[in-house]
């Protein structure tokens, strides 16, 4: 397995901010893709997309509604082989609140130069590396994207290597060329669906979400992360909405 060299911000995030603690029940890392294929305006729809996500009442609901201790979120932006950059560094969502910090965040976020080519694999390794720190439950990684590895250790030599062991790995797939065949991702969602599946997602509960195109990014997100924040216990999923802690 190819040694991953960290950005220093992401060396910093992992370094400065500690375990978290053991009532955690869920630590979960976003990685967003922001590769060659990715303009500027669908770089601020993933932005926007995650921040009107995680506001969503549904998933406030998935985030704080549930018992067994509160989840950890970190989120982060990847492209190349060496070009990971936290956004959002480890962070315990333990009101409505500290959701409402991280959704200002993101949606100030400015995009980081990298390398055009989408290495999947080294996106999987950075996120596993963060998700190996901290002491929570149930450790998941979602990744986001909207192409095949075309660069950097291959998805499907990560995904059985130590370090991805004991995480889920799920795929937020972006293809939108059933929705639109003149787009700028002429995608079959069906292939890079196939794909993820084959190659990417792994571990207990692991599943594919899709979204047909960059305006579809912020209900797929919601869908996803409703999924992810409930688990097995999905269909258990209270269907009133709670009242939320604001401090």
């Amino acid at each position: 397995m190819n040694t991953l060299k960290l950005t220093l911000a992401g060396l910093a995030f992992l370094t400065t901010t500690g375990l978290a603690t053991a009532e955690c029940r869920q630590a979960l890392a976003l990685g967003l893709d922001v590769s060659g294929s990715v303009d500027a305006r669908e770089y601020g729809l993933q932005m926007q997309g995650v921040a009107g996500a995680l506001e969503d009442p549904s998933v406030q609901q998935a985030l704080l509604g549930q018992p067994g201790g509160h989840v950890d979120l970190m989120v982060f932006e990847w492209s190349g082989p060496q070009d990971q950059h936290v956004v959002q560094p480890w962070r315990s969502l333990r009101s409505a609140a500290d959701i409402a910090e991280v959704a200002g965040r993101l949606r100030q976020a400015q995009r980081v130069g990298g390398a055009p080519t989408t290495a999947i694999g080294a996106a999987m390794q950075m996120g596993a590396t963060a998700l190996q720190s901290r002491d929570c439950a149930r450790r998941v990684l979602d990744l986001s994207g909207d192409g095949v590895a075309n660069a950097g250790p291959l998805p499907q030599t990560v995904k059985t290597s130590a370090i991805v062991q004991g995480i889920t790995v799920n795929g937020l797939i972006i293809a939108d060329f059933a929705a639109d065949p003149s787009s700028r991702h002429p995608t079959d969602p069906e292939g890079l669906t196939a794909y993820y599946q084959s190659y990417v997602i792994q571990g207990p509960q692991a599943f594919t979400e899709l979204a047909l195109g960059f305006d579809d990014y912020q209900d797929a997100m919601t869908r996803k992360l409703i999924r992810e924040l409930y688990g097995a216990g999905l269909m258990q999923a209270p269907s009133l909405p709670v009242t939320l802690a604001a401090q």
